[in-house]
């Protein structure tokens, strides 16, 4: 019997959505899943909830909850793993605002800059002990990793245990929406007006959604690079495989400039097509955070509404406890984004060979000029061997150095969380971009440390 372990199960985004897919899987009929959160609160929810849905959909799943990994670990197969240190919001607009008090203007403060290292931090010792009780438990189970900042985390699970895993994100969906949106009158495609921007607005989801989904009926995408700063290499009709990259460049050029202005601007500049869309891409690039031009008002990066979605979060639960107290709403559970865990899975036991656009694995010579331990995100092959690439990547110059900067950063940036290093994660903060001061560099480490103490004791070990 196939087991899957799901931590951090009471998440609402990847959470509920990953937890419905399994469930509705007949490959994995007969399976258990072992459902774990710290929230016991959130841990019985879901759990009442898998439960109701298993036996309304007569799935043929054993569901087992656990308020601790460590008990759920044993003999599991695929580790699914959406963590994060609560709460997650409240925790985000404290990065933001650390850099802030210093002068410093992070563009998104999530996977990038001072915020994105601190980020990282917090999850590296819980991810390491994750890691190292698979070891032991279950040494031949396969984590799939959602959390973010996606290529520091899985680059802490490779090189820092003999776990196999593998990073998965729905980013390349933003590719796909703006694709759609460019080539929306060739391909008769409707809606496209209403779709305004990739960021994460409420009152915009539902447009995203609707052309991510007519993109992927209609266009391949393939893309290389490093989550949230990948690269469109190739687009083809996903039925005939004409080449349609030269056809929307020209149509690219006709969209207006105020939609994915950023975006805009660095298509012209390097030549290849950025595919996270302006939010994410903006935290990658080295002269979006001077104070003196002040480039978010000129792209208009807004910032992530912290307040807005933790309560939104807090009314989607209450509407599933409603749901389930009053044994309602069945079909609201029916259709959900796959965020990739089940097709992976199947693949994986399958053998079947199928094709995921976006997998996160080292690099070991796909993305030339980037170092083999690198995790990079490209398309693969999934059969029970694990992950082989479609083909080889060689990316240009400009978009190959900033890729190479992000890497380094990355690293050094894990390494000294790892080790409590303090020299090497100054040097982490003076590679990425945001930072342009040596004696400010020190002054926000310090405060970064500081601020997250009780999640990085190795950093206060001879203090």
């Amino acid at each position: 019997m196939t087991k899957i372990t799901c931590l951090g199960a009471g998440s609402h985004s990847f959470g509920l959505s990953t937890l419905i897919t399994l469930l509705q899987s007949e490959v994995l009929r007969g399976a258990e899943i072992s459902l774990v959160d710290i929230n016991q609160e959130s841990l019985d929810l879901i759990s009442e909830l898998a439960n109701w849905l298993n036996s309304e959909w007569d799935s043929g799943k054993v569901i087992s909850s656990h308020s601790s990994h460590q008990n759920a670990l044993n003999g599991s197969d695929f580790v699914i793993s959406a963590i994060e240190v609560q709460p997650r919001e409240r925790l985000w607009q404290e990065d933001f605002q650390l850099g802030s008090q210093y002068g410093l203007r992070q563009p998104y403060a999530e996977n990038g800059g001072p915020g994105g290292f601190a980020h990282a931090a917090r999850n590296v010792n819980t991810i390491l002990q994750i890691t190292r009780d698979m070891e032991i438990q279950c040494p031949q189970a396969w984590y799939l990793n959602f959390s973010n900042p996606m290529h520091r985390i899985c680059y802490l699970i490779n090189e820092y245990s003999s776990i196999r895993s593998v990073g998965l994100c729905h980013q390349l969906a933003i590719g796909y929406a703006m694709v759609a949106k460019a080539l929306a009158s060739d391909y008769a495609i409707e809606g496209s007006e209403s779709f305004l921007s990739s960021h994460a607005d409420p009152e915009n989801a539902e447009a995203q959604q609707k052309m991510a989904l007519a993109g992927m009926q209609h266009f391949r995408i393939t893309a290389a690079g490093l989550n949230h700063f990948t690269w469109m290499i190739g687009l083809q009709d996903r039925v005939t495989g004409e080449d349609l990259y030269p056809l929307f460049r020209k149509r690219w050029q006709a969209i207006p400039i105020n939609f994915e202005p950023l975006t805009h601007k660095v298509f012209s500049v390097f030549g290849l097509f950025p595919i996270p869309g302006d939010e994410h891409l903006c935290e990658y690039l080295p002269w979006m955070s001077c104070n003196r031009t002040q480039p978010w008002k000129k792209y208009d990066l807004s910032l992530y509404d912290w307040n807005y979605f933790e309560t939104n979060r807090t009314d989607l639960w209450k509407q599933v406890e409603q749901d389930i107290r009053l044994w309602q709403n069945l079909d609201r559970y029916s259709h959900t984004h796959s965020e990739g865990a089940i097709e992976i899975i199947e693949a994986l036991l399958t053998d079947s060979n199928a094709v995921w656009e976006a997998v996160n694995i080292p690099n070991n010579g796909t993305i030339e000029g980037l170092p083999d331990n690198a995790v990079v995100e490209f398309p693969a092959q999934v059969n029970k061997n694990g992950f082989t690439p479609l083909s080889q990547f060689d990316l240009p110059g400009g978009v190959l150095s900033l890729l190479q900067r992000e890497v380094s950063t990355a690293q050094l940036g894990i390494d000294a969380i790892v080790h409590g290093d303090r020299q090497l994660a100054l040097q982490s903060l003076l590679l990425d971009p945001v930072i342009d001061d040596l004696d400010l560099a020190e002054k926000v480490l310090e405060e970064i440390l500081i601020s997250n103490q009780s999640y990085l004791p190795q950093f206060f070990r001879f203090s």
